[in-house]
């Protein structure tokens, strides 16, 4: 049987059928021809043999035996009795049979597995007197019928398990490729090529390190099936032993000659240290622990050595199923873009997705892209050819060039005086802004009585808030000058009537204080020190980053480094993301809102922050708290004056309820620990009896900045320690 032509199908996950056909000839197949997932072909038990051992694309390979009729189950059952049993099982055999499609009368694939397997046992207990077992985990022999209404192929799997199971992957992560997935992506991505020109293979985001340990094989010619202990032929009785030992021989004596010989770099990086661990393990069980160097860093925080080869980066983000929703993970995939611009100019690229419009949120236009299904869902290769980043347009509007309008005339008096006021800001904090490279801040806050508005800038946006005048003022009057206002601020700053958003700022309460203003959804992206972060100037009365807090965040930032930080009524999340960018070890951000957490969870991805270690936890503060066992470094605490969500058990009031809440943070705060505590309401006086208990100092001044040093009450701050 050793030289005679077998007719073999080799099966694969849809989409890689073409290179499986390349890959087959290469072996020496003959014959080759594709069908939807899978190629059948035909060639020697030799052959049969390498294409267990070597095909990288295959997810089993089929000895087919026969072609039957089955239009209906008499016909089947006869059929299956047709071959001799004896040739393929012994007494001692135990065997399954995987059934799939379907027949005009049986449309159940676990009644047609059990009745080709009633067909099997009752010819051999016929004629011979004996009936093999039947084990469904581990079988000695795996028969595999494939039904196409009246007609049915029957086979000999001579992979057992399937060959994407290579053996060094004990752990994965979250959602692991298969590993003849990720062998059919660095083919259409051209690592081969690359591989051999000694070029480099970068994976930002490496999970278990599949798509590394896929590549370095190629690179060093190592047989995928070299690490697997059984194959699916070892007790089946046309097997040649020693046809088979010759052709493991040959692939060993390869792989050290590959291993040798190899010129390729292979890099990985992975934020969770469980994974690295995981990446690593895998790693050493395929011996390519020297060849293969997967380190712990986030994607945020992603340089490439300008010495080593450029080659190709390959990287399979998150497209909904592990992370997030699609909504949130667009951010991700716009830093991603920007890192590999800034990271690898010159490169190639391959990003495996299920989205294309995420795809497009990387902001590189694709020269070619390839259809594979990742199980049953359709996805996406898309191939390019990374650029750099490109400079900023000139004259692209930013807060540091917006500048007053000198020409500008308003058509009333007083919005005359309104204006020149606003020009006088703007000189006098233009160099400021400049210096310390901020992007939004306030401009104006009531400093004329007679103007009652807040004056916000967001990069090349203004964001105006009414505050409700007293009763003591005539309506029409605080119409009139609110009118004038909002005519002179476009003017002045030298920006389009649409890029200015009016709001009414009141006392909020009830469930008033959650309810939208609009439903636009438009997000605006802005940087605050080392930070990108999202804000919305339309749909909420906030925007989704209190400007007075600027200086308490940057400070966070700068003591965050190797720190658990805890940020409870986390709001947008705009702390834990300077936390995080910071160097934390680990952040936690809990609130009761999941609108605010999916926002926070947005700003986080935009940094490149995708791994677990920034927890989000929807929960009413207080309750969480009592339930937390974790202990933390940095704590940071801003909560609301006063709320009665639906959430909630109770109303929720921070004079009332401070000192239950400071205890609770501080049982979680290790020693040498801080918990920064803040809030905006006016008339909060904290309680004498935290002095006592803890180290208190008030630290309100230095986290007031430069723009708020008129209304230095908008917030007090504590530094609380044990």
């Amino acid at each position: 049987m050793n030289t005679t032509m077998l007719t073999l199908f080799a099966s694969c996950p849809k989409g890689v059928e073409s290179p499986l056909a390349a890959e087959l000839k290469v072996l020496g197949a003959s014959d080759v021809a594709e069908t939807v997932a899978g190629v059948s072909f035909s060639g020697s038990l030799e052959l049969a043999y390498k294409a267990c051992l070597w095909s990288r694309l295959a997810s089993r390979i089929l000895l087919r035996i026969g072609e039957v009729d089955s239009s209906d189950k008499h016909a089947l059952y006869q059929g299956v009795q047709s071959f001799d049993w004896d040739e393929h099982l012994d007494q001692g055999s135990s065997f399954r049979v995987d059934f799939n499609g379907a027949t005009p009368d049986i449309t159940h694939t676990r009644f047609g597995s059990q009745f080709v397997k009633d067909a099997i046992v009752d010819q051999l207990r016929d004629r011979h007197g004996w009936r093999p077992s039947v084990s469904n985990s581990n079988p000695d022999l795996r028969i595999n019928v494939h039904a196409r209404d009246k007609r049915a192929f029957v086979a000999i799997d001579l992979s057992g398990q399937s060959l994407h199971e290579r053996g060094y992957r004990l752990e994965a992560g979250e959602a692991p490729l298969k590993e003849n997935l990720a062998a059919a992506l660095l083919y259409r991505a051209g690592w081969p090529e690359v591989a051999k020109q000694g070029g480099t293979l970068l994976d930002p985001m490496c999970g278990s390190g599949t798509l590394l340990i896929e590549g370095a094989m190629m690179a060093a010619d190592i047989a995928p099936g070299l690490l697997r202990a059984r194959y699916g032929f070892d007790k089946w009785m046309g097997h040649v032993p020693k046809l088979w030992l010759s052709v493991l021989e040959e692939a060993r004596e390869r792989r050290t000659a590959g291993l040798a010989a190899m010129k390729s770099t292979i890099i990985g990086y992975e934020g969770l240290p469980k994974i690295v661990g995981r990446a690593r393990a895998n790693l050493q069980r395929a011996g390519l622990s020297k060849q293969v160097t997967i380190q712990q860093q986030e994607l945020a925080n992603l340089t490439v050595d300008t010495a080593i080869e450029p080659g190709l980066v390959i990287a399979n983000p998150p497209y909904g199923e592990r992370m997030g929703d699609e909504t949130s993970l667009v951010y991700l995939y716009k830093h991603l873009g920007e890192k590999l611009k800034q990271e690898t100019p010159g490169w190639q690229a391959g990003i495996f997705t299920s989205s294309p419009a995420l795809a497009r949120s990387l902001g590189m236009g694709p020269k070619k892209s390839y259809t594979l299904f990742n199980g049953t869902l359709s996805c996406k290769l898309f191939l390019y050819d990374i650029r750099e980043r490109q400079p900023d347009k000139p004259g692209k509007a930013t807060s540091e060039n917006i500048q007053p309008a000198p020409a500008f005339k308003a058509s009333t008096p007083g919005g005359e005086m309104f204006a020149n006021r606003l020009k006088k800001n703007l000189r006098l904090m233009g160099k400021w802004v400049k210096k310390e490279g901020i992007e939004c801040y306030r401009l104006y806050d009531a400093d004329m009585p007679e103007y009652a508005v807040a004056v916000d800038i967001y990069k090349d946006w203004v964001h105006v808030q009414e505050y409700a005048a007293p009763k003591s003022i005539d309506e029409d009057k605080a119409h009139q000058r609110l009118l004038e206002a909002l005519e002179v601020i476009p003017g002045v700053l030298g920006i389009p009537e649409k890029q200015v958003v009016f709001k009414r700022r009141e006392r909020q309460s009830g469930k008033r204080q959650y309810e939208k203003l609009e439903q636009s959804g438009d997000m605006l992206e802005v940087k605050e020190g080392q930070c990108r972060l999202l804000v919305n100037l339309r749909d909420y009365l906030d925007t989704g980053l209190f400007l007075d807090h600027r200086k308490m965040r940057l400070r966070i930032g700068r003591e965050a480094e190797g720190k658990d930080f805890l940020n409870l009524f986390c709001y947008t999340g705009t702390a834990t993301v300077h936390a995080a960018v910071g160097g934390a070890a680990s952040t936690t951000s809990v609130d009761l809102s999941n609108t605010y957490l999916g926002w926070a969870r947005k700003n986080l991805l935009l940094n490149g922050m995708v791994d677990r270690k920034h927890r989000l936890e929807q929960a009413d503060c207080v309750e969480w708290l009592k339930q937390e066992k974790r202990q933390y470094d940095l704590i940071f605490m801003d909560p609301p004056t006063f709320s009665n969500s639906k959430r909630m058990r109770d109303v929720f009031d921070v004079q009332e309820v401070h000192v239950e809440l400071i205890n609770l943070a501080m049982a979680r705060l290790r020693k040498g620990g801080v918990l920064y505590f803040s809030n905006n309401f006016r008339r909060f006086q904290l309680a004498g009896e935290l002095s006592q208990q803890f180290t208190v100092e008030e630290i309100t001044a230095s986290t007031i900045d430069r723009d708020f040093q008129r209304r230095p009450g908008i917030h007090r701050c504590w530094s609380i320690r044990h």
